[in-house]
């Protein structure tokens, strides 16, 4: 079996190992692949792993061989998954392997924002504090998240684990889901519609997937309800978000500040006005970029293959078994 990864060097810069392919067939590994480039590279191959490479309808008709596509992601639109089924070939996804790290760089912006570690860590290495006539100094207000309400839009296994770490830290969580389920309410947890959590929230966190009915949900009306001392926080997808209108409410002061993961175009234009946002931090996609969870994700591709192999797939998204 000829086995090709058309966009390896995101998720394995070459502390892991592709070695374990060598049970499955021959392999062969490319960092980066552009679109006119896929058909060359994949034309004999029976199984396709990728990430961010398109297999469109018109791509996959010239790959007669195509048994398999293995997603190095959760997400699967990069694949036209309905000609997948057409063909017979079922198409695997990665669920569910970065709830904990997503969670973690949830509470890292959170935390940038309130704490502003990152800005007083370079006044003092700019010698502000050796400098400084008193004890402490602090250069923007500090926030203290005890007993502040955390609103987290979209429920999954992430948004529960969000709302884990808030509680741990004695916060109130509310919780706008299309499903209300996965907790019982409490005095410190309820679910809620969702201008009741905009309205009564000190952070908005987003942990939705993007579809129809979440697309740009984010909006210019959406940031007109939330208190003008909140931050927003998206660590789920770009596209939920109006970036224009984000922009237009951190320059007015419609709110506090935002941490963002992940931006509706990337790597971002140059032109995007989120960049030049004050109090508006962005990191590059990096939540689920830990060794440890790149390495829980491999091995769940893994278990995707072999699966495969013994004819009895799972985690497929199109319907193929």
């Amino acid at each position: 079996m000829r086995i090709v990864i058309l966009d390896a060097y995101t998720t394995n810069p070459g502390d892991l190992s592709w070695d374990w392919l060598n049970k499955y067939g021959e392999y062969v590994t490319y960092d980066f692949t552009k679109p006119e480039e896929v058909i060359e590279r994949a034309i004999d191959c029976e199984v396709v792993i990728t990430n961010k490479t398109v297999l469109d309808a018109k791509l996959m008709e010239k790959l007669p061989n195509l048994k398999y596509i293995g997603l190095l992601s959760t997400g699967f639109n990069i694949v036209d998954i309905d000609y997948a089924a057409k063909r017979g070939i079922p198409v695997t996804n990665i669920p569910s392997y970065s709830k904990a790290a997503v969670a973690q760089l949830t509470f890292a912006h959170i935390l940038e924002l309130c704490n502003a570690v990152g800005i007083h860590n370079a006044a003092v290495k700019n010698g502000e504090w050796s400098r400084n006539r008193d004890f402490c100094f602090w250069k923007t207000p500090l926030t203290e998240l005890y007993d502040k309400t955390l609103g987290i839009i979209g429920f999954g296994k992430i948004g529960q684990a969000v709302a884990d770490i808030a509680l741990a830290m004695e916060m109130k969580v509310l919780a706008y889901t299309p499903n209300p389920k996965g907790r019982q309410e409490s005095e410190s947890f309820k679910f809620t519609d969702l201008d009741t959590l905009l309205r009564n929230s000190d952070i908005v966190s987003m942990h939705c997937p993007l579809n129809p009915s979440t697309e740009k949900m984010a909006n210019e009306v959406f940031f007109h309800k939330m208190k003008d001392s909140a931050f927003f926080i998206n660590t789920s997808r770009g596209g939920v978000v109006d970036e224009k209108a984000l922009a237009k409410a951190l320059k007015e002061g419609l709110i506090a500040g935002a941490g963002l993961d992940v931006l509706s175009s990337e790597p971002p234009s140059a032109d995007n006005p989120l960049l030049t946002c004050e109090n508006c931090y962005i990191t590059p996609h990096i939540a689920w970029a830990g060794y440890e969870t790149r390495k829980r994700l491999v091995g769940i591709l893994e278990s995707n293959l072999a699966a495969f192999i013994n004819k009895n797939p799972e985690n497929v998204v199109n319907g193929v078994k």
